[in-house]
């Protein structure tokens, strides 16, 4: 694939119009003909690689004036055309949004501390029960009529726009996607052609990135002011409190606007529900149209992560009363409130992905109306990340479950034993078990009739982050290996 730099939107100095055969951010990746992009990093700026770049053949360079005089030298020497951008990082997103053109005809992302998974899962499930083919990218992959493994919930933009170039051309139709807050401040979804975009809600993380709550939320924002067309649609969760900030955000840009939650100022509206041991019943109001539909998923907050999907297809332009004929096909995500196992007295085990305090908060308590026996949680804290969450998720625990177990995550560089004190001092009345598998079979163990355990922290992942390595290790498989075990199946 030839592409000029004209042809991708950018300027030269000089006025040089290369021929581009690739585009590359890693410098080890580069090959000849390429745009290498010099981004600045929150460590090192990206023009530290451009010599290395421009010895394996790079034919431009993307960067910030910053960079132009980190790589000087290399530039002198080698002089190859030279695009200087205020945004590099956003001026690489359009230009790999125009290098690899194709695109799925209808795309939505969602943002929101919790639920972007279950939002942009359930999307394409709707879509593809209406017929059409459709993904979804995030924390889980590429899943869907075309699927691909993913490092970041929201993939940088060379390996977005590829992804989507490619099941494009392979015949899906719609796509729904992550919008995390880094992928939002580092510009990573700008060049996708959004019709619609969901916000689920906004509590504590990443903290560790962010400096302040302000700046995570503007990151979040960032989905509606920067990335979503004024003739997008904003399906926003009106319950939370940061909702009615971004329906004042989206209304100064003329954008229409759809209200999901349970509040009377929603158009999508939960006007009932009703749990039991399986799933829920719910009763919806759209505007002024009443439905009854029956969900085999569990968690009361899963009704307003299908409400938000709901909306996003309807926004889309789908037919209601087909996008609701097809709720109650809907399947869990994997990690998500996931039934992991059952013991031989009836006693359940969940797993899932909860790794804030009020996702914790929230899995607990949306788990109590489907359990008539205790609660028993696992919680952990990962390394190398928020720290001052540590003890709000041993609290948010303590306060809701029956029983708390303190485990393990991924604790990577840090000291486990120190993550677990951190946690600890929001639950001293936890037990604490430092191996996860331990833990769980402890769990599973203590459950009698009618309880249910809930794993907390790992959800989907199939590894444990220990220091530098990744270990083998997957919540579901361990809760099933230790029913097995204590129920004689082993």
């Amino acid at each position: 694939m030839l592409k000029s730099l004209s042809e991708l939107g950018l300027t030269a100095q000089g006025g040089r119009d290369e021929q581009i055969t690739g585009l590359s951010v890693d410098s080890r990746l580069t090959e000849s003909g390429h745009l290498f992009a010099a981004l600045p990093g929150a460590r090192l700026h990206g023009a530290e690689f451009v010599r290395k770049a421009l010895e394996l053949g790079a034919k431009a360079v993307l960067t910030d004036r910053e960079g132009v005089k980190i790589a000087a030298e290399a530039l002198a020497e080698y002089d190859p055309a030279l695009v200087i951008a205020e945004d590099p990082r956003q001026a690489l997103a359009y230009t790999a949004a125009l290098f690899f053109g194709a695109q799925p005809d209808v795309m939505v992302a969602v943002t929101g501390t919790n639920g972007k998974t279950s939002v942009a899962t359930f999307t394409r499930q709707v879509w593809q029960l209406l017929g059409a083919k459709a993904i979804n990218i995030g924390t889980t992959g590429v899943e869907g009529d075309w699927q691909a493994p993913s490092p970041h919930t929201t993939p940088e933009p060379i390996t977005l726009h590829r992804m989507l170039s490619e099941a494009a051309k392979s015949g899906v139709s719609h796509g729904a996607m992550e919008a995390s807050s880094h992928g939002l401040a580092q510009r990573r979804l700008d060049g996708v052609r959004l019709s619609a975009a969901a916000f689920t809600n906004f509590t504590q993380d990443h903290l560790d990135y962010h400096a302040t709550f302000e700046a995570y939320f503007a990151a979040k924002a960032g989905l509606f002011t920067r990335v979503l067309p004024e003739d997008g649609v904003a399906v926003i969760n009106i319950d939370d409190a940061k909702g009615m900030e971004l329906e004042g955000l989206c209304a100064e840009r003329g954008m229409d606007v759809m209200c999901v939650g349970r509040s009377d100022a929603a158009d999508l509206r939960i006007v009932g529900q009703r749990f039991d041991a399986t799933g829920q019943d719910l009763r919806i109001d759209f505007v002024g149209n009443i439905y009854q539909l029956r969900l085999d998923l569990i968690g009361g907050f899963q009704a307003e992560n299908v409400m938000s999907a709901a909306g996003l297809v309807m926004a889309c332009g789908a037919d209601p009363e087909e996008v609701f004929s097809c709720l109650p096909e809907l399947t869990g995500v994997r990690g998500r409130m996931q039934h992991a196992a059952t013991r031989d007295n009836g006693a359940t085990v969940f797993v899932d992905y909860a790794h804030t305090p009020d996702a914790v908060a929230t899995a607990i308590a949306a788990l109590r109306p489907h359990v008539m026996g205790r609660i028993i949680a696992i919680v952990g804290a990962g390394g190398d990340r928020d720290t001052t969450k540590r003890p709000l998720m041993g609290q948010a625990a303590a306060e809701h479950a029956d029983l708390v177990i303190v485990t393990d995550d991924n604790p990577r560089s840090e000291d486990p034993g120190a993550i677990r004190a951190e946690v600890l001092a929001g639950a001293p009345e936890a037990m604490e078990v430092g191996d996860r598998a331990e833990a769980i079979l402890r769990g599973v163990d203590a459950l009698q009739a009618g309880d249910a355990l809930l794993i907390c922290g790992k959800g989907h992942e199939s590894g444990q982050v220990i220091g530098d390595n990744t270990y083998p290790f997957d919540d579901v498989e361990q809760a099933s290996l230790a029913v097995a075990a204590l129920d004689g199946a082993l």
